[in-house]
């Protein structure tokens, strides 16, 4: 669906929309800020009635000076409502306040993108994460993800674990249709898909491919739930020339993994899986393609998404258009013979066979 092809603002709204983007980084702000200060649960603790400033400063524990300025913000951002000199929280509010995924992406943003997006533009002419450097001297985040201050692993993963949970349940049972006994799964992180397989399926074996802090926490977590007779691991850097895979599959696992990637780096990847997955057996993709989403606002926050991979992931990847997605899946000799739209929270499901 284009959401894109023509302009549906009026001059005026379009200059009030400027107006939000040249604040924006305040209406963010101020928007965690009436979240994490508890001021909006307060307020909509105290629902039918309508609450005073003097009640939340007193409630909060913050000075009068504080919740002036930041319900006054929130007025204007369209959190909270303002009567008789009194307050109550918007819809708006009630979403900043209690859905889980504006939390995971607030809490995304502010924890691990906030500071490094400032160096976006630095990132854009040099082709590198530059704003990265808020955390280490890493080429990418995924060498460092295990080094992290634990708040900003727990947003990462939080953000990371949200999305793909939501399509687990619908690609189990797609995967698994075809019974595969010998399965890998490419960038396993913590082996949250690996340990669901095992648990789906009695007769499959899953082995995890990753870097070694990743595979690390992986086995940690497989050792706990007793499964380490099931899942097995195999380190490697994929961006570390064109180092080979292990043989022998007859089903390949990449979930919201290609995306860490260039388009160059999908091809080689792809190009590498073939020598990987017998001739029988499926590459299966799930990935988040902007131009496949039911709604504006998905296609919104992925298109924002792919601007953390220019200046905190690796400089050089993005949430992919599906036809630009699609050109690398055939360059590296496959053909995409199954295509899913609309799964869980923005994914589509790519089943791929060898040319």
């Amino acid at each position: 669906m284009n959401f894109f092809n023509k302009e549906v603002k009026s001059a005026l709204e379009a200059k009030e929309n400027a107006q939000w983007i040249a604040y924006a980084p305040f209406v963010f702000q101020a928007s965690r800020s009436l979240r994490d200060f508890g001021i909006l649960e307060y307020i909509e603790s105290r629902k039918p009635e309508a609450v005073t400033l003097e009640e939340v400063e007193k409630k909060c524990n913050i000075s009068h000076y504080g919740a002036r300025v930041l319900m006054e913000a929130g007025l204007s951002i369209g959190l909270l409502l303002w009567e008789d000199e009194k307050f109550r929280l918007s819809k708006t509010g009630y979403f900043i306040l209690n859905d889980p995924m504006t939390k995971v992406n607030m809490d995304f943003t502010h924890d691990v993108c906030y500071e490094g997006l400032f160096r976006l533009d630095e990132s854009i002419r040099n082709g590198r994460p530059e704003g990265l450097k808020v955390f280490g001297n890493w080429k990418t985040v995924y060498e460092g993800l295990s080094k992290l201050p634990v708040h900003v692993q727990r947003s990462w993963f939080g953000f990371d674990h949200y999305y793909s949970d939501h399509a687990f349940p619908y690609a189990l049972k797609a995967v698994f249709k075809d019974k595969p006994k010998h399965l890998l799964d490419i960038g396993g992180n913590t082996g949250k898909w690996a340990i669901q397989c095992v648990k789906h399926d009695a007769d499959v074996h899953v082995t995890i491919m990753d870097l070694p802090g990743q595979l690390e926490m992986a086995k940690k977590n497989v050792e706990e739930l007793g499964l380490s007779n099931r899942i097995s691991f195999f380190e490697n850097n994929i961006l570390e020339g064109e180092k080979k895979f292990p043989q022998g599959f007859d089903a390949i696992w990449m979930s919201q993994f290609l995306d860490c990637f260039s388009d160059e780096e999908i091809v080689s990847i792809l190009k590498r899986c073939r020598d990987a997955v017998s001739e029988t057996g499926h590459v299966y993709i799930l990935e988040t393609l902007w131009d496949k989403q039911e709604f504006e606002t998905s296609a919104f926050c992925l298109q924002m998404t792919s601007l953390y991979f220019t200046t905190i992931a690796n400089g050089n990847s993005q949430m992919y258009y599906s036809k630009v997605f699609r050109q690398c899946v055939e360059r590296a000799g496959f053909k995409i013979v199954e295509q899913t739209d609309d799964i869980g929270v923005y994914h589509s499901l790519l089943k791929c066979k060898k040319v």
